[in-house]
């Protein structure tokens, strides 16, 4: 398996389960390292953090209450309450727990002899301090129960954004970010300690994890190269810049610079195939053509002049876009195509009709980006079988409901496995990429590579946005003289979702529309610089 080079294999990359974090502490414990150690560089880590401007005024005005678990999460949050107390916050503590571990309890001691408050009762969920959440952290496998449960829900219903969690919210799974019980601590800041969780990234965990940073640790790089090399990697806008864009020579020609045909649009969506061409111009692709619904292809030379119309197609009766009449020649002295926004859904018959554009898309010797209704009729056709004999290497862009269409045995598991799989089933005779659309993406390779963005705009899921991603993947893809190496896709999708954040930070969430994006795009270095430091 090759060794991917981007982004690279640090701690800032690494993507984890709980159980291999724990395996990681275990082995520094065997090399020497004493627990009490580990616990006081983590938790001064976690303290300094809280010594920033976002945080300190507040605490300063209206102190900090650690929530203490009975292991070494909790004995975190006591080092953590011991430094807080130490520079001058009022701070309390509150252990709803009989038996701790003998190093957290030694830790309450001592908290004690320090003369910190210890709550007797349950605090009143309208506590105006700030909360400091160090019950469990990543070891949770139950639910937390329903008194602490009943307590964390009232909190945040009272006293929104006033809590901080150590290693992860209460009553959330760090593997699958699945709540464990009914509810979960709902976190304004999330502190994962050395690496990141890869629970903590997933859609349905973003609610209760809030803003997610990761705190430094210092590990050995040995024990991070250990991991094996389809370990998760966690992608941020500051890797754009190193990202493995297409470096055409300064002397490349505009057909050297990319030859891209983007099929795309409808009667009924005609608005998806602008979409699309622009995302793809905005890619910097030397070659663009396409082939449109025929009214959108009359008027393309005044809104696109710089896009060469291949064929202009005509409407089934629902007004989806008729793909039996795109010609041989179409797909010649191509290095790739873009195929599905904006197509409209076809009936079964519809779909039978159009088999020898399908036969002559599954022999393409480029790169094929399926997307949206292209991924729909796909399934009509028997999307697995279909992509096994594709005959060049193939994108494929689903959000959860097209996945589920397209692999109905997957859609069940976690994004990350679910991804993985379906890449390798279909990448019999060339590699097939797989990039499954959500608040934080995941890329797979047919090789088992996988990478998730680590943040994304909420104001960018908006309708256009993905006919915007295909294109400007389509466009890069084309670059690369379709060879469409999976760490461009995932590049690709990086730099559209900092896009989406760039353009919602400009003009506000009303502002990361599906044209503003595109804009952003064509940036391209200048965007990278921009938001290397931000998302």
């Amino acid at each position: 398996m090759p060794q991917p080079t981007w982004p690279p294999r640090d701690a800032e990359h690494l993507l984890v389960s709980g159980g291999q974090m724990a395996a990681l502490e275990q082995q520094l414990f065997a090399s020497g390292l004493p627990v009490e150690a580990l616990m006081e560089k983590a938790a001064l880590a976690v303290a300094r953090r809280l010594q920033q401007p976002d945080w300190w005024p507040q605490l300063q005005r209206s102190g900090a209450l650690v929530l203490v678990g009975p292991g070494h999460n909790g004995g975190d949050g006591l080092v953590v309450a011991r430094e807080l107390h130490l520079a001058g916050i009022a701070v309390r503590i509150w252990s709803p727990f009989e038996r701790h571990k003998p190093l957290t309890a030694a830790h309450l001691r001592h908290a004690r002899w320090l003369g910190i408050p210890q709550l007797d009762a349950p605090p009143d969920p309208a506590d105006p301090a700030v909360w400091i959440d160090a019950l469990f952290g990543i070891g949770q496998s139950r639910p937390p129960g329903d008194a602490l449960e009943t307590l964390l829900h009232q909190r945040q219903q009272l006293r929104p954004n006033q809590l901080i969690a150590i290693d992860g919210p209460t009553g959330l799974c760090a593997d699958s970010g699945q709540l464990l019980g009914r509810v979960a601590a709902c976190a304004a800041l999330s502190l994962s300690i050395g690496l990141i969780k890869q629970g903590f990234l997933q859609d349905q965990a973003l609610a209760w994890v809030g803003r997610l940073e990761r705190i430094e640790l210092g590990l050995q790089a040995s024990l991070l190269q250990a991991f094996e090399p389809d370990q998760p990697r966690v992608l941020w806008g500051r890797d754009l810049e190193s990202a493995p864009w297409p470096q055409p020579s300064a002397a490349a020609s505009k057909y050297e610079r990319g030859r891209l045909l983007v099929i795309a649009g409808s009667d009924v969506y005609r608005g998806a195939s602008q979409l699309c061409l622009q995302g793809a111009s905005a890619s910097g692709v030397g070659s663009l053509r396409a082939a449109l619904p025929r009214p959108v292809a009359e008027q393309l030379w005044s809104v696109q002049p710089h896009v060469v119309v291949s064929a202009a197609l005509e409407a089934h009766p629902s007004g989806s876009l008729q793909l039996g009449g795109l010609s041989e020649s179409a797909l010649e002295r191509l290095d790739a195509v873009v195929l599905g926004p904006g197509l409209g859904g076809t009936a079964a018959a519809e779909a039978a009709a159009e088999a020898s554009s399908w036969q002559r898309l599954q022999q393409f010797p480029g790169l094929l980006l399926l997307d949206a209704d292209g991924l729909n009729r796909l399934a009509h056709l028997g999307a697995q079988p279909w992509l096994q004999g594709r005959q060049g290497p193939t994108w494929i862009t689903p959000h959860a409901g097209e996945f589920a269409r397209l692999f109905p045995e997957l859609a069940d598991q976690p994004p990350l496995r679910a991804a993985t799989a379906a890449a390798k089933v279909c990448s019999a005779h060339q590699p097939c990429s797989v990039l499954l659309k959500g608040a934080r993406t995941v890329i797979a390779a047919a090789d088992g590579r996988r990478w998730q963005l680590g943040s994304a705009c909420s104001a960018a899921g908006r309708a256009g946005l993905g006919d915007v991603l295909a294109g400007y993947a389509g466009g890069l893809a084309a670059q690369s003289m379709g060879s469409g190496p999976a760490e461009l896709l995932a590049a690709a999708a990086l730099a559209h979702a900092c896009a989406g954040a760039q353009a919602a930070e400009r003009s506000g969430s009303g502002g990361a529309d599906p044209l503003a994006v595109a804009s952003e795009l064509r940036h391209g270095k200048k965007l990278q610089k921009q938001l290397q430091q931000r998302i």
